[in-house]
């Protein structure tokens, strides 16, 4: 009996299931299609180099499963386009199936090869379109990306074993076998022009005795992990010069990524760093724009050069997912240079050595994870393995500076003693704007008397920069900063009598301190 019973329930289920199911019948068709975008905007892409996935979603708003007899790029197996559609790669597709009141995706994506287009003098503007369907029941959605000619720099690859071209350095006089991808750089390249871009793979290393000379006006794109490595007896001239359109920047010089999506104008790490080298010498950086980098800049050695090692004037760097600028026991001087959103500190002086910055902005409002560091961080020591290295700071003046950021302090002056071998550690701040408060009286050495005139003078604390949009980095200050007129008219002269916009600085009254003179927002 009981089996007679599970039996009857079982084939009333099924019967009841039968008779609610329908098969699903897909109609043509009708031209009724809705999309999330009439234009798919791939923006820009250098050629040869691969765009990001786009998407394109297809709706089917009406009441009946529908079948689309096809879906094609216009230009064919000949496109440079590529699609997916609901999961299937190609260029065409038949009787693609969306269910009613459903949608489905179309991702596209593109590398094109500008030599096998029509003359393009560098650029060209790439169309196709999307056709869904024929006919009166024709539908299209456009597709367009912006493609730019380069020069590309990089290190070459062994056919047999896949092996990338490394650099060999001279490291304490001998040339050691580094496993640094890249390569040096020859002859025909120790110019960058703006003529076009210059895309780098790997680090183009700038050879003993030579001068990499980059232009007003170019552009350099650096691959992950990519940068430029100057070496030993070799030097960076980086000649930009002021742009009227600050929106355009047309003769700054500016370092970034290789990817020219919005969605990346703004993204920290996606390249390595301009590694100064220790023995690289006259190194000089002036109106360029270096940013989305892991360090902006990493300058080594040459502690006591007379001029100093690196001397940047009228620059940013912004975006830093580690250090703006990370000095190792060298020399830098900088005027009217800008440093903001860096992963630890804008500008670190580490291992000593010397340091001059006057009317700098020296922030850190980095918002994207925990941060260790200050904005501003000086030390006389390195630990390794094996030891801790000491050595002198010899100087290091900040004077008509911003030192400020959105943590608190945003100053450490972190020195080491040895007293079997005391070492120098000479700093003074003149004039800035800082953030400093120390409530619980953490900061209790010498290093911390703010009231030591030897050390620090004239300087302001906690008062509100007033900074027009940090998180954009426009440090521009407003009428309401701290730092309006309490800079030192000493200081104005050479390259600071005029701001970083070229505006007139005054010497009365007293300028502004940091690297903008204010203005009304």
């Amino acid at each position: 009996m009981k089996h007679f019973i599970y039996a009857f329930v079982t084939f009333a289920l099924l019967a009841t299931l039968s008779s609610c199911r329908k098969d699903l019948e897909f109609s043509p068709s009708t031209g009724n299609l809705e999309f999330s975008k009439d234009t798919v905007y791939l923006d820009t892409v250098f050629t040869n180099i691969g765009s990001s996935t786009y998407t394109l979603k297809v709706y089917n708003r009406s009441s009946d499963d529908i079948s689309i007899p096809t879906i094609r790029l216009a230009r064919g197996e000949d496109s440079e386009y590529r699609l997916n559609v609901d999961g299937m790669p190609g260029k065409s597709f038949q009787n693609v199936e969306i269910l009613a009141k459903d949608s489905m995706f179309v991702f596209i994506e593109t590398t094109i090869d500008i030599d096998n287009l029509p003359n393009t003098n560098g650029e060209f503007l790439y169309t196709d379109k999307i056709e869904f369907d024929s006919g009166a029941n024709s539908q299209d959605v456009d597709l367009v990306t912006l493609v730019k000619d380069a020069v590309f720099i990089y290190p070459d690859r062994d056919n047999t074993t896949g092996i990338i071209e490394t650099l060999t350095l001279n490291i304490g006089g001998e040339q050691v076998e580094t496993d640094i991808q890249g390569r040096y750089l020859m002859p025909d390249e120790f110019t960058f022009t703006n003529e076009r871009p210059y895309v780098i793979y790997g680090y183009a290393a700038v050879p003993n005795g030579e001068i990499l000379t980059v232009e007003a006006g170019a552009r350099v794109h650096f691959h992950a992990n990519s940068g430029i490595l100057v070496s030993e007896g070799a030097s960076l001239q980086v000649n930009g010069d002021y742009s009227d359109d600050q929106e355009l920047l047309e003769n700054e010089v500016i370092f970034e990524g290789d990817r020219l999506e919005p969605a990346f104008s703004d993204v920290p790490g996606q390249w390595g760093t301009i590694w100064l080298f220790e023995g690289s010498v006259n190194n000089i950086i002036n109106y360029a724009t270096i940013k989305n980098a892991g360090v902006g800049i990493l300058s080594d050695g040459e502690p006591d050069e007379t001029n100093a090692k690196l001397t940047i004037t009228n620059s940013q760097i912004y975006n830093s997912s580690n250090f703006g600028i990370l000095g190792r026991n060298t020399s830098i001087t900088g005027e009217n240079v800008v440093i903001n959103n860096s992963g630890q500190s804008s500008f670190a002086g580490t291992l000593g050595g010397k340091y001059n910055f006057t009317h700098c902005t020296i922030a850190n409002y980095w918002r994207n994870s925990f941060r260790q560091f200050p904005a501003l961080l000086l030390n006389n020591f390195t630990e390794t393995p094996e030891a801790t290295i000491i050595a002198d700071l010899t100087e290091a003046n900040f004077n008509n500076c911003i030192i400020y950021g959105n943590d608190n302090p945003e100053l450490i002056l972190d020195e080491l003693n040895d007293n079997s071998n005391p070492v120098l550690f000479e700093f003074k701040f003149t004039n800035c704007l800082i953030r400093f408060s120390d409530p619980n009286n953490n900061f209790t050495d010498d290093n911390y008397d703010f009231d030591n005139t030897a050390l620090y003078e004239a300087n302001i604390f906690n008062e509100d920069p007033d900074f027009m949009d940090t998180e954009n980095n426009k440090l521009i200050i407003g009428e309401n900063s701290g730092a309006v007129e309490i800079g030192n008219p000493i200081f104005v002269n050479g390259t600071t009598q005029f701001d970083i916009l070229r505006e007139p600085r005054p010497t009365s009254p007293n300028p502004d301190s940091g690297a903008y003179q204010h203005i009304m927002f």
